[in-house]
């Protein structure tokens, strides 16, 4: 496909200018002039056009996500997708919503004390222990930093477990999610899935009301004691937290889902959402996508 359009700007080229080669300088008068100008910005517009259709061949045939979305939030344009609207397991990618639930509906100064039923679900931290009294806020820190499991089961503790995953499936109705559906807090269970499309209305949502939640995912200081006295931390999972760019996000892993993210970027001074699903490498699928806004 690339050595087609390339082959097409070479003829247009040739085309363009052979009427003119035969000609020297001396025997352009002004109108010629003007002719050969205005065909040179036509050329310039059509090189133009034809180099962004390869960047963006070349961008479909590098960016492994089999779904992925950009969206613009300075006026909600969509800059880039690929199956936006196509159903995938979402994974951690569910903690934003466990965020915005238990911000809406809990204290997050109140506490809890863990039990072996709160730290069932695999992924756990040994800062987080059977008997440990910890706050709402904690857990959420953990949750979203570290994107420790056992942690957003706990929040859902704080409600009755039930009316917890009921008030997440309500946000999603709520913020018109039409196609996403959640059966645990943390994303374990592969029945949680969205797509791009809703995933991008909930960070969105995030962005214009909850931003606290953006701010703890950039997190890489956030500790709690250990029976013992020591301070264990807790590791933010998402690489893109370090970066000047990154104004917060979710990542995350399952087998059927293969790595997910989905992150806000100060892009060109604009906040760019990006969505990728089932990526084999999510850091340098979002790269490729930031660059090619950045450019």
């Amino acid at each position: 496909m690339q050595y087609k359009i390339f082959c097409l700007l070479f003829c247009t080229l040739l085309l363009a200018f052979s009427p003119f080669a035969s000609k020297t300088a001396k025997a352009f008068d002004q109108t010629e002039r003007m002719k050969l100008i205005q065909q040179i910005q036509v050329l310039k517009q059509k090189i133009q056009h034809l180099q962004a259709l390869i960047l963006n061949l070349r961008l479909q045939q590098e960016i492994t996500a089999a779904s992925y979305l950009a969206v613009n939030l300075s006026n909600n344009s969509v800059v880039l997708e690929k199956n936006a609207n196509q159903p995938f397991p979402i994974a951690s990618i569910t903690k934003l919503m466990s965020a915005v639930v238990a911000f809406e509906n809990i204290d997050t100064d109140q506490t809890i004390t863990l039990t072996e039923k709160m730290l069932e679900p695999l992924g756990y931290s040994p800062s987080l222990f059977l008997g440990l009294n910890v706050s709402a806020k904690n857990l959420l820190q953990a949750s979203l930093i570290q994107s420790t499991n056992d942690a957003a089961e706990s929040l859902t503790y704080f409600l009755r477990k039930g009316n917890f995953l009921d008030l997440m499936n309500q946000k999603a109705k709520e913020l018109d999610m039409a196609n996403t559906v959640f059966f645990d807090p943390h994303g374990l269970n592969p029945a949680n899935r969205s797509t791009a499309t809703d995933i991008a209305k909930l960070l969105t949502y995030i962005h214009e009301n909850h931003a606290e939640i953006l701010s703890i995912t950039k997190n890489n200081n956030f500790w709690l004691p250990d029976p013992t006295g020591r301070l264990l931390k807790f590791q933010n999972v998402n690489n893109f937290y370090a970066l000047p760019e990154f104004i917060g996000g979710k990542t995350g892993y399952l087998p059927e889902a293969r790595q997910t993210s989905a992150s806000l970027f100060n892009i060109n001074k604009e906040p760019v959402v990006i969505i990728l699903f089932y990526s084999s490498n999510r850091q340098s699928d979002t790269f490729k996508i930031i660059n090619q806004l950045k450019n």
